[in-house]
């Protein structure tokens, strides 16, 4: 049987590489950094999403470390049977307390926690309402879910109010956004959203996986920033992203929402707890935002000075000002190719092409970090004139 399967994906994948789409992966000799090692070469890395640069901090190292010999390698549980060490119970409390939420609830990924909201909360009886660009994840979870489903074009009233006219009949209704969409840097307008939901009588839900830790006058987020914090019922996020970077994700939200989740939530219940480590080296990250914002400023300082220079240089960027810079190419093979010659140059980015964004808008989504020096983002600039002028 699977001769027949093998050369039918031979074929499509064939054609994945023909059209310029293949997506390899590079192997990284070195730990996450500012500079990697990349096919035997140092190069500087612009592409992870380690906005703080605390993937190789020593201090978040060093707490990995002392909590492997505190709590051990992993739970080999899930968390209602023996899988909640008083390391879990304690990161959820204080991610409550930073976000300003009611309670907290793990889990492995932010994927799975995107994938535990909607099919817990929501039936047949109730509506979804989600921006267009939202992450993937989102997307997965309003599938498994039997709810109504709504779709506005991204970052657009208009459209958004109109579909809650449309879902007026529902029990319930939520709409769901990235606070960061991250193949843009764009920011969700979550006042707007929040009086068009009081507006309607609807829930507001944030997946701001490319916000916590960063963005908000403290780090805490697209709410922060936005003044809506105690407006925003359901806040999902990352812990693989400026907050370490290892792995791991979370539902931040109303009390009567996380009880829920922990009795229903299918990844909740039947994935393996987040290793211990993680837990633990995450409440020390906790403590580094709440008494330092030297990372956040330096982070605000590389991205307007790559913002300042790619524009000055000549370079269609997309306007804004988080550390997610699209650099638009538009075609896909065009796009891959200079990422090549960045690689060359010692600037290790990745081009970004459709499935992943519309045909015809393929762009190098550069990713700034706190851990870049000065030095290298002046660097970053300068091979990108290079590349260009290389084609």
């Amino acid at each position: 049987m699977f001769t027949n399967v093998r050369e039918q994906l031979r074929a499509t994948l064939d054609e994945i590489t023909e059209a310029g789409l293949l997506k390899p992966e590079r192997v990284i000799s070195t730990p996450q950094s500012s500079q990697v090692g990349v096919a035997g070469r140092e190069v500087l890395n612009f592409c992870a999403n380690n906005y703080l640069g605390l993937a190789d901090d020593p201090v978040v190292v060093d707490a990995a470390k002392e909590a492997l010999d505190r709590w051990g390698f992993g739970m080999a549980s899930v968390r209602f049977i023996c899988g909640t060490q008083e390391v879990h119970k304690e990161l959820e409390s204080r991610l409550s307390d930073f976000l300003g939420m009611e309670d907290t609830v793990l889990y492995s990924s932010c994927f799975d926690a995107n994938g535990g909201v909607f099919e817990t909360l929501l039936d047949a009886q109730d509506a979804v309402i989600s921006d267009a660009l939202n992450h993937a994840s989102i997307i997965d979870g309003i599938r498994l879910s039997k709810a109504q489903r709504f779709r506005y074009a991204n970052r657009d009233m208009t459209e958004l109010e109109s579909r809650l006219k449309e879902a007026s009949e529902a029990r319930r209704r939520l709409i769901v956004t990235d606070g960061v969409f991250s193949m843009d840097g764009y920011v969700a307008p979550l006042r707007e959203i929040c009086d068009l939901a009081d507006r309607y009588d609807a829930m507001v839900m944030v997946d701001d996986s490319h916000a916590v830790g960063f963005v908000g006058p403290t780090g805490r987020g697209t709410p922060e920033l936005h003044g809506v914090t105690d407006r925003i019922d359901i806040i999902t996020g990352t812990l693989g992203k400026a907050l370490g970077g290892a792995s791991g994700g979370y539902v931040a939200a109303r009390k009567e929402i996380c009880d829920l989740l922990r009795q229903r939530s299918r990844p909740y219940l039947f994935s393996n707890s987040l290793a211990p480590v993680i837990a633990s080296a995450s409440l020390r990250i906790l403590d580094l935002l709440e008494t330092s914002s030297d990372a956040r400023e330096r982070l605000r300082a590389n991205t307007a000075r790559f913002r300042e220079g790619m524009t000055k240089a000549g370079f269609d960027i997309l306007p804004g000002d988080h550390p997610i810079v699209p650099v638009m190419i538009g075609d896909a093979a065009e796009a891959a190719a200079m990422a090549e010659r960045l690689l060359d140059l010692g600037i290790y980015v990745i081009g970004f092409s459709y499935p992943v964004v519309p045909h015809g808008k393929a762009r190098i989504r550069v990713q700034l970090s706190a851990a870049h020096s000065t030095e290298d983002v002046e660097r970053a600039i300068e091979a990108f004139t290079q590349a260009r002028t290389a084609a």
